[in-house]
């Protein structure tokens, strides 16, 4: 009998790819817009390795809310004349999270299995259902081009960094 493959099994190469996002938004132009056109022509450096965490004490997690962006209920109905104007204020809407601060990065998926996920968004807002608010506010997601998913992503403190982050505006 095949193993039993679960929810979280599935998402594996989505979060794999979420923190290559993280990486390419770190190091490239600040709007979504410009963040990863294409895999650098030469690989980037070996950076130092994070320290380990101490034996004695427990594993230290920094938390952000993962925003999985999906083909909308309405996304082959909307016709060819709005869909510029659509993804104008798509984009528009994550520069306004980022210059605000809620989102740390941002970018669309290539190459995936499944085309119906379209991109993420990785905000740092403090919980879920601030994440999908915000997010919820997106005119593609208004219009049905695109749905979110959204859920806690953690990692080990310290691996991922968002030099270009802006600090969160009240």
């Amino acid at each position: 009998m095949p193993p039993r493959q679960t929810r979280s099994s599935s998402l594996v190469p989505t979060l794999a790819a979420a923190l290559l996002l993280a990486g390419c938004a770190a190091s490239g132009p600040s709007s979504p817009a410009e963040r990863c056109p294409e895999a650098p022509a030469q690989p980037a450096p070996a950076a130092a390795a994070p320290a380990a965490p101490a034996a004695d004490g427990p594993m230290e997690f920094e938390k952000y809310e993962l925003v999985l962006l999906r083909r909308g209920p309405r996304a082959n109905e909307i016709p060819e004349a709005e869909l510029a104007a659509i993804q104008k204020a798509h984009i528009a809407h994550l520069d306004k999270m980022a210059e605000e601060g809620a989102i740390v990065a941002a970018g669309p998926f290539d190459d995936q299995s499944d085309d119906s996920f379209r991109g993420l968004a990785l905000y740092r807002v403090g919980s879920v259902e601030e994440a999908r608010a915000l997010a919820e506010q997106d005119p593609a997601v208004k219009a049905g081009r695109l749905r979110v998913e959204v859920m806690t992503w953690m990692t080990a403190k310290g691996y991922v960094t968002f030099p270009k982050a802006k600090p969160r505006k009240p």
